[in-house]
């Protein structure tokens, strides 16, 4: 864990894995609702980093973090979010044959893991979802698509993750929900965020 004083108020802490940057980002939100952290406005997560903004003294800060000794987050932390989808993508057939099973059993594999938001961006909505094994990590696709239709569930590295939008996208495309990822006249107005877990439930099509 190494905390960076990047700015007048905003401290950057690099850490080694998303694994880690989850369980400091919990840590972080449980320390601020407890006082600890002063008027702290924002603590953004993302693949390998956590920012903190709105710090009064960020290098009292770092070094306070720096001692932190921030025990890994139990799988069943955080809420759960349960997303009904229809695996009719058409990258199935590839994405089965990488991973040497057959198209019936990727549904069994993706709903049989609890993922979970690393972290937020690409678009307003989309969450970067973490915690399938190794072995089912994914390539992007060679040649990206100029449009993805939204709601499409999609597979690409160590990641899963659900288009909000219909936009450009070189992921491996599996499936398809109706679920609304953002909607500004919904509190909150996304449906992932960082700490959530999320379970994909298959449904007919």
């Amino acid at each position: 864990m190494r905390p960076l004083v990047v700015g007048g108020e905003a401290l950057l802490i690099e850490l080694d894995s998303t694994a880690e940057v989850a369980a400091l980002h919990a840590e972080l939100l449980r320390r601020r609702a407890a006082g600890e952290l002063g008027a702290v406005r924002d603590v953004v997560p993302a693949a390998r980093t956590v920012l903190l903004d709105g710090v009064p003294e960020p290098g009292a800060l770092a070094e306070r973090i720096a001692r932190w000794e921030v025990a890994p987050l139990a799988e069943t932390e955080g809420p759960l979010v349960t997303v009904p989808v229809r695996y009719d993508g058409p990258d199935l057939a590839e994405v089965a044959g990488l991973w040497g099973v057959a198209e019936r059993e990727v549904a069994g594999i993706v709903g049989g893991t609890v993922f979970r938001v690393a972290f937020c961006g690409f678009a307003p909505g989309f969450g970067y979802l973490t915690g399938l094994p190794e072995r089912f990590h994914l390539p992007r696709r060679a040649t990206p698509r100029t449009a993805v239709p939204a709601g499409s569930l999609a597979l690409a590295g160590e990641y899963a993750g659900v288009y909000p939008r219909s936009s450009p996208g070189g992921w491996q495309l599996i499936g398809t929900t109706d679920a609304v990822l953002w909607d500004p006249a919904r509190e909150p107005a996304a449906l992932f965020a960082p700490g959530v877990r999320v379970r994909f439930e298959e449904v007919a099509g």
